[in-house]
């Protein structure tokens, strides 16, 4: 009993670590857009969707989206979520997946890539 208590705390430290942090590279992405910015729509259409989703995304979710074993597959996930509810679920997380990993502009922008993906 003590083994598997022992096995899924580490299990779970180890998805937290894999998926969480990263924030260090959170504000570069924004700040490189032009200095007459007038609204969220400017910055975020700065935002590279696919580079964010490389370097936050990929460690829990596969190489090619196509998910790994209690993550799932993010390939196809515009049939099955709407932008909204995929801006949800990366805000708040869902399930194994912690929220806030991507917020803000960044996380509306992976929003509207990942719906696109159907």
């Amino acid at each position: 009993m003590n083994k598997k208590l022992l096995a899924l705390i580490f299990g779970a430290g180890l998805v937290l670590a894999a998926c969480g942090g990263g924030n260090d590279n959170d504000n570069a992405d924004t700040s490189t857009g032009t200095s007459t910015n007038t609204g969220t729509t400017t910055e975020t259409a700065s935002v590279d969707a696919e580079k964010i989703v490389s370097a936050k995304c990929i460690s829990c979710h596969g190489q090619n989206l196509e998910g790994q074993g209690n993550f799932p597959a993010l390939k196809d996930v515009g049939s099955r979520l709407s932008q909204d509810e995929i801006l949800n679920v990366i805000e708040n997380g869902r399930g194994a997946m912690p929220g806030g990993i991507i917020s803000g502009d960044e996380a509306k922008a992976v929003a509207e890539w990942l719906a696109a993906k159907k």
